[in-house]
């Protein structure tokens, strides 16, 4: 084929999308995570493979871009308020394990024969995890707003923002021993002065400008112009931090977090994640066309020995950090297993250290290559951990296991997931006809609660297939996912629809978004946690207004007749469809024909006659 160098052709796009099409569905069938069977692909296909491209590093830079959707797609579910109650993750737990884990790291390369400041650099890059296969792997198995997952979260955005300071230590460090490139380079506090400008800039124009002017691109009623919109939020706060020195991946994530409270925030979010799956796919392949197997060949002692040293060295760090920070045994194990890896910031923080001289080529290969070893090894060794080590535990501690059971082997009629104050409700007039109902909550405080007011909850999360087929997913009639959280009841339906598609599925909604996202989804029945009780809240004011049974009856199905209407409409029309449906307290003009008739309307059939002159009696 021809040369990748000189541009993508179209036998090269459909290499790789044959490549993830089918490596991704094989390896989870295997039980080895999608992330695996694209490193697995892309080294089958790239220039030590098949040979089929030969330079694998300009689709990388290519598919960065779908770390920078990631990232922005993670602050869209990560509001302000949320941001501000992870402060203490962000740069306590998060703080205190880069520097543990680069203090132990960097102590491994000098063990290795490595000059302090390449042990120092080598040590820095490793620390930096790699936001794309973790955040890839919480996603597959549900624990992404969970809350070891944002804890997971936390310490990527503090590893994201460190890239800064270590930029800065290269040019320092290459300065200091002789090795600058030449090239000027600014003083470390300009570099942080324009980094925290560009950041304030940021932040203005996501407050007063992404609101409005997403308001007027909804208004013009053209669908492809908001999606070109949402690209261009994406990849211009990426290129602007760039520009200010910051990683374009933390711009994506700040304008994420600044529409995170914005009306179109779920309409972004279904614009952006097709490209974000694909990127991010072709970002995993060609991490894995980079692989220099002539490197490990010609080094390999040394490169199995540093991937096999900094991940456990890395893992006994992490682990005794989150021991530390009060987290249980699973917990820390779990993610011991899934941060004790290199990560794509590190091949930026390496680049930058070959410029300034601190690593000369050699180092740089070999480095490169013991980071993308890292991250192919990640999915297996938290697969052996999960399944030797974490087997038996099932999330729950000996503490907290008094008058909680497991979910095992369970067969009711109907399955409850989640059992809040919506589903305590909602299994009453379950309870009351006899139906056998199986419950299962992830929350031990919550299974406690309950048995004090007769209820047998069992723990389980139902966002876990395992979990699903012990509490009796496949054999039950009905699975209510009663569950308060979107994304999680969103990954439920998932895993339901595609293992047990027979099932009926009724779930409960958050907001309107949710239940489109919901219909489309195929779910049998869906209903937002509010609407009738709202409903119900305003027709007692009009009652205690003075109206009567009757007319606010009428009035109540009018609303509801009206929501349903622009519902149907927002279903293919997106969400801003139907609005004329909805009553405002606004003054609006009353539309009225352009030209007056000259003339009397009258009906065309005795029918339509008699239908009017009814309508004229009643009033």
């Amino acid at each position: 084929m021809a040369d990748a160098a000189t541009g993508m052709e179209l036998g090269h796009a459909v290499v790789l999308l044959g490549a993830a099409v089918v490596a991704a569905p094989l390896f989870r069938k295997l039980g080895l995570g999608s992330v695996l069977g694209y490193l697995a692909a892309g080294l089958l296909i790239g220039p030590f493979g098949l040979g089929l491209f030969d330079d694998p590093m300009t689709i990388l830079h290519v598919a960065e871009l779908g770390v920078v959707m990631l990232l922005f797609i993670i602050g869209l579910e990560m509001r302000p308020s949320r941001l501000w109650n992870l402060r203490r993750e962000i740069f306590g737990l998060g703080a205190a394990q880069v520097a543990a884990c680069a203090l132990l790291l960097t102590g491994v390369g000098i063990a290795f024969g490595f000059p302090p400041a390449v042990a120092l650099i080598g040590a820095c890059g490793f620390v930096l995890s790699s936001t794309a296969v973790i955040m890839q792997m919480l996603d597959e198995r549900g624990e992404r707003m969970e809350p070891q997952g944002q804890r997971a979260v936390s310490i990527l955005l503090l590893e994201d923002l460190a890239i800064v300071p270590l930029l800065a230590l290269v040019v320092f460090m290459g300065a200091a021993m002789g090795t600058d490139s030449g090239e000027a380079t600014r003083p470390v506090w300009q570099a942080v002065l324009i980094g925290l400008l560009a950041i304030a800039a940021l932040v203005v124009a996501g407050r007063y400008l992404l609101n409005p002017l997403f308001r007027i691109l909804a208004n013009s009623g053209a669908r492809e112009v908001m999606t070109a919109a949402a690209l261009l939020v994406v990849l211009g706060a990426a290129l602007f931090m760039q520009v200010g020195g910051l990683s374009m991946a933390m711009g994506a994530f700040l304008a994420g977090v600044l529409l995170s409270d914005s009306t179109f925030r779920h309409q972004l979010e279904a614009d952006i994640e097709p490209f974000r799956g694909i990127l991010l796919g072709l970002f995993f392949i060609s991490v894995g066309m980079a692989l220099d197997l002539a490197v490990v060949a010609s080094d390999w002692v040394l490169i199995a020995g540093a991937v096999v040293a900094f991940m456990a060295v890395k893992g006994v760090a992490i682990y005794a950090v989150a021991r530390v920070f009060k987290a249980r045994h699973r917990e820390a194990l779990e993610r011991a297993a899934l941060f004790a890896q290199g990560g794509e910031f590190a091949f930026v923080l390496y680049a930058a250290a070959l410029t300034a001289g601190v690593f000369d080529g050699r180092i740089s290969a070999v480095m490169t290559a013991v980071v993308i070893l890292s991250m192919a090894l990640t999915p297996v060794v938290t697969l052996i951990v999960t399944r030797f080590f974490l087997h038996e535990e099932n999330s729950l501690s000996p503490d907290d296991a008094d008058g909680v059971d497991r979910a095992d082997d369970l067969h009711g009629r109907v399955l409850i997931i989640g059992f809040g104050r919506f589903a305590q409700v909602v299994s009453q007039p379950l309870l009351a006809r006899d139906v056998d109902v199986s419950i299962i909550e992830n929350d031990v405080e919550m299974i406690q609660a309950a048995g004090n007011f007769g209820f047998k909850v069992y723990y389980g999360d139902g966002g876990r297939l395992d979990v699903l087929h012990a509490s009796g997913a496949g054999t039950a009639e009905a699975i209510l996912v009663c569950v308060d959280k979107p994304e999680v009841a969103d990954h439920i339906v998932e895993l339901v629809k595609a293992e047990f598609p027979l099932t009926r599925l009724y779930v409960r909604a958050f907001d309107r978004g949710h239940s489109l996202r919901l219909v489309n989804a195929g779910v049998d029945y869906e209903l937002r946690e509010t609407f009738e009780s709202a409903l119900k809240f305003g027709g007692q004011v009009l009652t205690d207004m003075g109206l009567d049974d009757r007319d606010v009856k009428e009035t109540l199905e009018d609303v509801r007749r009206r929501d349903e209407q622009r519902f149907e409409a927002q279903i293919t029309g997106g969400l801003t469809a139907g609005r004329s449906l909805m009553r405002g307290n606004a003054v609006t003009p009353q539309p009225a024909p352009y030209v007056p008739p000259k003339r009397e309307a009258r009906p065309l059939s005795e029918e339509t006659a008699d239908v009017l002159e009814d309508e004229d009696a009643r009033a």
